[in-house]
Order: structure tokens, then sequence, then C-alpha cells
């Protein structure tokens, strides 16, 4: 009985640092930030473009550094120490936002970059904890409860928002930056890590980093459903990222929301993917994560055409509502999905590849062709349907995927 406590504690402790980070994401990614910039930081009117090369850039960044970080954490066996370096690189930046004036571009895309890096780079890290804190037949509830964190973050980020949205936006950044700091506390204080940390110098640990990521490129293709999972997640979270940064944009632009509505529009999504996290990662237990990110998957694509069909209020909050039971369902099944693939001892080096190579490398395709788009025909709604190949074909790929925990094919 105590074990069983101990792990509550662990797991809402973890769970805590999802609330945290989805505060960052909320605001700054797909809500206020985006429509500051592309209204306010930009000037000549081409705000979508921009915004799209930031975001592009940003993952850029993420998608180089983030699997050799990952190869080095299990070196280190301090995953935790990385995580919190590029915690301070989020809120940090985000605060700077708070300064950025009308016509800053380059600053406000630099800052943003280096925000987002540090929010995308921490991901994998924290990731990572999911195989030390959970056994295997729990990874898609336990993984469902993260995200169900992470959704009331988004919430209540959003409560602490809306006084301000009309009349003093970047004040958000500065509520997001200290939001973030306080709550992602108890994920460095309770949530203990397995291993203890190397007592190699910096030079050896760089260089054995390097050798195992050297490694995990030469082996990965053994592990050929990790392969065929990746390769499929690469395509269809391209397009749910870029969806994700253009929603607040499109909603605005397109739709002509107000801040408030749009406010209350994220705020159903949210309550909406609470639910379909906490329901789906139990039936991801019980039938498999494969088959509910399948089931996920086709919704997304009624979705993506539902959006670019709809021209009134009221019906795109039916699409928000499935876009909401899509997305958290789909992201905390694709996670545990990863962690039944991943051997133990290989955790943060692969999902370094999940988090920071496909998951960001995808993340930079898809919000620069929909930017580029969206200004060179002067509306979001052709750029949107270029997302559905991307899912249908992940989705062919994904279903060759055996959902079965690898046999380790080389030494550790």
């Amino acid at each position: 009985m105590k074990r069983i406590e101990g792990l509550t504690k662990t797991v809402a402790a973890w769970g805590s640092f999802d609330f945290a980070n989805h505060s960052f994401s909320g605001i700054m990614t797909v809500f206020v930030f985006p429509i500051f910039f592309r209204d306010t930081i930009v000037t000549n009117g081409h705000g979508d473009a921009y915004w799209g090369v930031t975001v592009f850039l940003s993952m850029l960044l993420v998608a180089l550094v983030t699997p050799l970080l990952g190869a080095m954490a299990d070196v280190l066996r301090n995953k935790k120490a990385y995580l919190g370096i590029f915690t301070a690189v989020t809120i940090l930046g985000t605060v700077a936002l708070y300064f950025i004036q009308p016509g800053m571009v380059l600053w406000a895309s630099v800052l943003y970059i280096l925000a987002n890096a540090g929010f995308e780079g921490g991901t994998v890290f924290y990731d990572a904890f999911l195989p030390e804190i959970t056994t295997p037949k729990l990874f898609g509830r336990v993984s469902g409860i993260g995200f169900a964190f992470g959704y009331f973050g988004s919430l209540a980020i959003l409560g602490c928002a809306v006084p301000f949205l009309d009349t003093a936006p970047k004040m958000t950044f500065l509520i997001t930056a200290l939001f973030f700091t306080v709550f992602a506390i108890p994920m460095f204080v309770f949530v203990p890590e397995r291993r203890k940390a190397s007592s190699l110098s910096f030079a050896n640990i760089s260089k054995k980093g390097f050798s195992e990521l050297k490694r995990t490129f030469r082996h990965i293709r053994e592990y050929r459903d990790i392969v065929r999972f990746l390769i499929a997640f690469f395509l269809y979270n391209d397009a749910i990222l870029t969806v994700s940064s253009f929603s607040g944009i499109y909603a605005k632009v397109t739709l002509h929301f107000g801040m408030v509505e749009l406010a209350a529009f994220f705020a159903m999504i949210q309550i909406i993917a609470v639910i379909g996290s906490i329901v789906f990662g139990k039936l991801a237990d019980r039938f498999g994560s494969k088959r509910i990110i399948v089931i996920t998957l086709f919704i997304w694509i009624v979705v993506i055409f539902s959006a670019y069909l709809t021209t009134t209020k009221l019906a795109f909050y039916f699409v928000g509502a499935g876009a909401g039971i899509a997305l958290g369902s789909n992201q905390s099944c694709s996670r545990s999905l990863m962690a039944l693939l991943t051997p133990p001892e290989h955790s943060a080096e692969f999902f370094g590849f999940y988090d920071g190579f496909c998951g960001k490398v995808s993340a930079i395709i898809g919000p620069v062709l929909f930017g580029v788009f969206s200004d060179l025909f002067g509306s979001e709604r052709p750029a949107i349907l270029l997302l559905a190949p991307m899912i249908v074909i992940g989705l062919l790929i994904l279903l060759r995927v055996r959902e079965t925990r690898p046999v380790p094919v080389y030494a550790v």
C-alpha cells in the first residue's frame, strides 16, 4: 500500500510539469503571442509568413541539438539537470518577450525561438521519465494523466489571462513565466531519478554522447517497428503542430473571433482534451495505443476538411470540439506507444529521436508551408488543406507497426 501511495505522489509530481509547461504552449505558441506577433509586432502585413518562418527556425534548432542531448542524458544519468536548464531558458525568454515593441520583428523572433527551443527540448527529458515512474502495463493511463494535467494547466492560464486580453496582452507573458516557474517545482523536488549522475568529465561525457548518438543512428534501423512509428509520427505530428501554431490566427483572421471569444473557444478545447486524454489513455491500456492513435487520425482528417469548409463561428466550435478529442488522446497515446517500443536503457536517447528529431523536424515543414501559402493566397483556407495528405500517409505507415516491446539488438 505504501508503494502505491508513493507511486501516486510521483505520478502527480511528474504530471505537475505538464500542468506548468502547457501555460507556455497555450499562451505563447497557440493563443496570445502568435496573434500579438502577427498583428502588433509585424507591421508590414506579412505576419503569417513571418510567424511560419519563426516557428520553422525554432523547431530546426531543437531538431539539431536535442538528439545529442538525449544521448548525453543517458550517459550522464541526469535527465533532471537538463530539464532544469531548458525550463530556465523558456521562462527567461518569455519574460524578455514582455519588453518587445511593434516593429521589433527580429528580436521577437529570436527570443521566441530560444524560449520555444527550451520548451520543446525540455519535453524530451520530461517524457523520458515515463518508463521510470510506472510499468509498461500503465504507460497509456499515466501518459493520459500527464496530458490531462497539461490541459488543466492550459485552462488555468487562460483564466489568469482573460482580464488582460483586450487591454494589456503582454501581461500574459509575465503571468505565463510565473505560472511555469511555480508549478514546475514539484517535478524537480518529488520525482526521483533512478540512475546516479556520472562522474565523467564534460569532455568525456560529450565524446561518449556523440558515440552513443552515432551508434543509435547506425543501429536504430534494427528496431524496425520504432523506425516505422517514427516515420508515421513525423508525418501526422507535422499536421497537428501546424494546426496548433495557426489555430488562433485562423480563428481570429478567417472567422473574426474576438480575443475573449478565442479564450472561451480554447477553454472548451482544453476541457474536451482533458476528457479525451484520460478516456483514451484507459482505452489504450485495454486495446493498445496503436488502435487509439488510428482512431484519432481519422478524427483529425475530418477536423481539417471541416475547418476548410466552416464559415460560421458556431460551426467552428464543433470543429474545435473534434480537435480537442483528437489532440490530447493522440499525443498521449503516441507517447505511450513510443515508451512501449523503446528499450528502457535507451529511454532518453530514443525519446530524443521521438521528440527532438522526428517531432521537431516534422514541425519545421508544416508551419512554414502554411505561413507562405497563407501569405500568397491572402487566406488561411487553402493552406489548411496541405495538412490532410500528411496525416493519411502517416496513418498508412502506422498500420504496419507491431505493438510489442523490442528485444535489444546491440550491447549497452
